[in-house]
């Protein structure tokens, strides 16, 4: 049975729980933008709990692999991965403290490789100069973190998760009522 674009976006529309779920995505975020510091732990305990799953499965991967070699980078890993986890549960705060660096990094190295995307393809693309400026924006973004570096990282990913269950939740909530009325 084949399920096309139109019926995957009907039963979306049509979901009974579209709206209670962007209703509390909203909620949500709004209470993460107000406790920051909250909505920073509660990430990097979610976090570190991925990481001790996601070491656990490593581990039995590792088991199931062939050869030595294989078993023991494998082991290696999902070791890694599980004491990260630990680490993260045991001081949550030094977690997010960790978290903001790794991301404040990573934005940075990714505005970096978007701007010079951006002038590669100023030739093939006309619309080169939004990843130009996306490049930039992570750039500063990143300097931002860097420079607000560790008094940011209490409240930066708790900000951001905010930000973004609510802007979720209200596309979500636009998304169902702006094609309910179409489909009326």
């Amino acid at each position: 049975m084949r399920i096309t674009e139109s019926e995957t976006r009907d039963q979306i529309i049509h979901s009974r729980w579209l709206t209670p779920i962007a209703i509390s995505m909203i909620i949500l975020g709004m209470i993460a933008i107000i406790f920051p510091l909250f909505a920073t732990i509660t990430s990097t305990l979610v976090f570190g709990w991925i990481f001790i799953f996601a070491g656990i499965a490593q581990i039995v991967y590792a088991f199931q692999s062939r050869g030595a070699g294989q078993i023991a980078w494998k082991l290696i890993l999902g070791l890694l991965y599980l004491l990260a986890g630990i680490f993260v549960l045991i001081d949550p705060l030094q977690g997010a403290f960790a978290f903001t660096l790794v991301l404040g990094v990573t934005i940075f190295v990714q505005g970096i490789i978007q701007v010079s995307l951006a002038f590669q393809m100023r030739r093939t693309s006309p619309n080169w100069v939004w990843m130009l400026v996306s490049g930039i924006a992570g750039i500063i973004l990143g300097i931002f973190i860097w420079s607000s570096f560790p008094f940011s990282a209490a409240w930066l990913i708790g900000t951001w998760v905010g930000v973004n269950l609510f802007f979720d939740g209200v596309w979500m909530l636009t998304l169902h009522s702006g094609q309910s009325q179409i489909l009326l």
